[in-house]
């Protein structure tokens, strides 16, 4: 009796793995993708909304949250949009003042899967978050706090190589930490031929993406460089705009409108800037994480085999390839600043040997834990039991057999931006290559005006918003 009551108890410890199993963050947010996709900005941010305050306290309160402050800014709705963002951030803050994820949360998720892991933030949701409060801010009207908010993402920048390396470090120092047996099998299955063939297959694209630089946003340094071209208050601040202007050349040396703002850097100080309008194009939807199965093979007897799953990045070409622009007797077609796949393909290369780690130490330390559930209940003797836990244990690796995809799925895919001299009426239109979406809009009263446009999918309308930089 005593056999069966510990096999009982421990069959009951997979159930609660088993209710735990859950769908991916992609499962989870498919109608709002879709409505943001197609085009339905309200639908998207009322949906992101609700999901982020049921979830405020909840594991993925941050990501939420982002999804939500990013469609908030697509209606205009920008102080409501820094709220949310600011909710993110001080979760962000919480977590890198702790440092380190609670043991009992890394134990939790050895025995479910890796997703049940709180979202910390990724290095680029970090940097983006700051540099869209930066924008949100312009729009408001509130250039120093903008100020504040770009120098926060640079310093967002710099710290992330830093924290990279401490998580790989943890990382191997929890595989470190587990039994002899585990990290026996641990080793194996990371060593495995068929593994990493399997593994190098899927991840093999990721080098065909430019890499602008450890942790780096072009569109960040881009908008660094804008911001204190004309918000400069002295030598200092000009110096940082032509230093960013410079890494802006390196990166994107072939848009055109660098090196024409380069030239305008040299003649702006103390004096008006000729009248410009800057047009900030954001176009399609970033890569997000989808999921591959991969049989790993555990050093167990009778099992040799178990089935994992790792997240592979996913992209999205449905969108307007560019955005044109006309004022007056000119027409400018907007060109590439920061291609946001490469800055996430760099950042997912960065933290995949972590998670290849982190992966396959979870599958290991379950299918041992399956292993010894089935065995105890051979060992009772009692054959409907033995059916039961085997059926129960199978189940239980089935349902938490999903990979963490959880991504900010509402950044755009590319940034691009061009720069045409005011009109004497103010007047722009805007328009998409397949000339289904057109807007025309009147300029705010300003020497240096920037127009932000957004678009989704290719057949989904602009979003846009203006400020004024001088």
């Amino acid at each position: 009796m005593k056999r069966i009551g510990k096999i009982a108890g421990m069959a009951l410890a997979l159930t609660v793995v088993l209710l735990t199993g859950c769908r991916t963050y992609q499962q989870q947010g498919e109608s709002m993708a879709y409505k943001w996709e197609s085009g339905n900005y309200a639908g998207a941010a009322a949906e992101y909304g609700s999901k982020a305050n049921s979830e405020s306290s909840g594991r993925d309160a941050i990501i939420w949250r982002l999804e939500h402050a990013t469609t908030l800014r697509s209606l205009g709705q920008f102080r409501e949009s820094n709220a949310a963002f600011s909710q993110a951030e001080d979760r962000i803050n919480h977590y890198e003042a702790t440092a380190k994820v609670k043991l009992a949360n890394e134990a939790g998720a050895m025995m479910t899967t890796l997703a049940n892991l709180p979202y910390e933030g990724r290095a680029y949701d970090k940097i983006m978050l700051n540099t869209y409060k930066a924008l949100n801010y312009l729009n408001l009207g509130e250039p120093d706090n903008a100020r504040v908010e770009l120098i926060r993402a640079y310093q967002r920048q710099q710290d992330a190589v830093e924290e990279n390396r401490k998580r790989i470090e943890k990382a191997q120092e929890e595989v470190r930490h587990r039994s002899t047996q585990e990290r026996k099998a641990i080793n194996h299955a990371e060593s495995d031929s068929a593994v990493r063939a399997r593994l190098d297959s899927a991840y093999q694209d990721l080098d065909r993406h430019l890499a602008y630089g450890d942790y780096v946003n072009p569109f960040t340094v881009f908008m660094d460089a804008l911001f204190f071209m004309y918000n400069n208050s002295g030598g200092s601040d000009l110096e940082r705009a032509n230093k960013s202007l410079e890494r802006m050349v390196a990166f994107a040396g072939n848009n055109k409108f660098l090196r024409q703002d380069a030239e305008t850097l040299k003649t702006v100080s103390g004096s008006n800037p000729q009248p410009t309008t800057y047009v900030l194009f954001e176009t399609g939807r970033a890569a997000d994480r989808d999921q591959i199965r991969i049989d790993v093979p555990i050093l167990v007897a009778r099992v040799s085999y178990v089935g994992t799953a790792f997240p592979v990045l996913k992209y999205h070409e449905n969108r307007p390839a560019f955005l044109t622009v006309t004022a007056g007797n000119t027409r400018e077609n907007t060109e590439p600043v920061c291609v946001m796949d490469n800055v996430i393909a760099t950042d997912f290369k960065a933290e995949l040997p972590t998670i290849i780690t982190k992966t396959i130490a979870s599958t290991v330390v379950k299918a041992l834990m399956n292993y010894g559930v089935n065995t105890a209940a051979e060992q009772g003797g009692n054959d409907m039991l033995t059916f039961g836990v085997r059926i129960l244990t199978a189940a239980a690796q089935a349902a938490v057999n999903i990979a963490d995809t959880r991504t900010w799925t509402t950044l755009p895919k590319e940034f691009q931006y061009c720069r045409v001299p005011t009109p004497p009426d103010r007047r722009l239109q805007l328009s998409v290559p397949n000339g289904l979406q057109k807007q025309d809009i009147l300029l705010q009263d300003g020497m240096v005006n920037v127009v932000c446009v957004r678009a989704v999918g290719s057949g989904s309308p602009l979003a846009v918003s203006q400020f004024k930089l001088k």
